[in-house]
């Protein structure tokens, strides 16, 4: 044997390692990658909610008070959060329905229905707004007949709901809509098969396998329809304590250089907002692990 030949063979009968070759990351390594993703995020996002807060600071605590705490501001805080949670429950019943249908049948119209379903995202909130006016007011293509009843919706919190569910709706369909594709026919079938109703199986296969998503796209609408305000304020009436949404009157502190005002009223807003979606997500989580379980 020679000497190359002896050099070859492993010693003591151990396996030779083979080196580990790691395939090229198509974009830069994790450190740089991370990198730029937290210097992006906190220019987008930390340094302005960063100034809200440090504004605010600068505030005494009973001007604070008196201005974020105020009756014309918790009237606000009412109608925007009380708005957006309605519209938010709303959209969880008919964006799933919309959602379900969406993906289970197939009939004509189905493409534009789909596009229909997209059309709060692109279309300028403005124009939504204007829109809802018209068609609610008391001689509005649909208000004329709400009238004789007794049902008002134009100016009133009824309208601000009601846009607010038309800006929200799309959240919970598209959070819903690849959850509910991925539970095929054949799990309802099955179920069937085994003498379950509809019913049952709608609560104890289909719900639980779609209410992490639900539950993301009602956080999401609830969240779009808080700090909503260009649809809003056309159809609102803006009368404080009762149609006064909490970003129209973060602009009217603004109007009257009132920044440290301003910036309380928004300070109040986040911390509501991140302690509800907070409660969301710890909701979420308790899902995902009871549908693990």
């Amino acid at each position: 044997m020679t000497t190359a030949n002896a050099l070859a063979l492993p010693r003591h009968g151990h396996r030779m390692r083979r080196p580990i070759f790691r395939a090229p990351s198509i974009i830069p390594g994790f450190g740089l990658t991370f990198g730029l993703s937290l210097t992006w995020l906190c220019l987008i996002v930390l340094i302005p909610l960063s100034a809200v807060f440090i504004k605010t600071a600068g505030m005494g605590w009973d001007h604070f008070v008196g201005v974020a705490l105020s009756d014309r501001a918790l009237a606000a805080y009412r109608l925007s959060f009380g708005a957006s949670l309605g519209a938010a429950f709303i959209n969880a019943v008919f964006g799933l329905m919309m959602a379900w249908i969406l993906v289970r049948y197939d009939f004509f119209g189905k493409r534009v229905v789909n596009a229909l379903v997209d059309l709060p995202f692109a279309l300028p909130t403005a124009v939504a707004g204007i829109a809802f006016t018209a068609l609610y007011t008391d001689n509005g293509w649909i208000g004329q007949y709400l009238e004789p009843l007794g049902i008002k919706v134009a100016f009133t919190q009824l309208g601000v709901m009601v846009t607010l569910t038309f800006i929200g709706l799309p959240f919970v369909v598209r959070s819903v809509e690849p959850v509910l594709a991925d539970v095929g026919a054949d799990v309802e079938e099955a179920a069937a098969s085994l003498g379950a109703t509809r019913g049952q199986t709608f609560r104890r296969v289909i719900l639980p396998a779609i209410l992490p998503a639900l539950l993301t796209g009602f956080a999401l609408a609830f969240a779009r329809g808080v700090g909503e305000y260009g649809s809003v304020i056309f159809i609102a009436g803006n009368m404080p304590f009762e149609t006064e949404i909490a970003p129209l009157l973060i602009i009217t502190q603004l109007e009257q250089y009132d920044y440290e005002g301003a910036t309380a009223i928004a300070t109040v807003m986040l911390v509501a907002s991140f302690g509800l979606l907070l409660l969301i997500n710890l909701l979420q989580a308790w899902s995902r692990k009871r549908t693990v379980d």
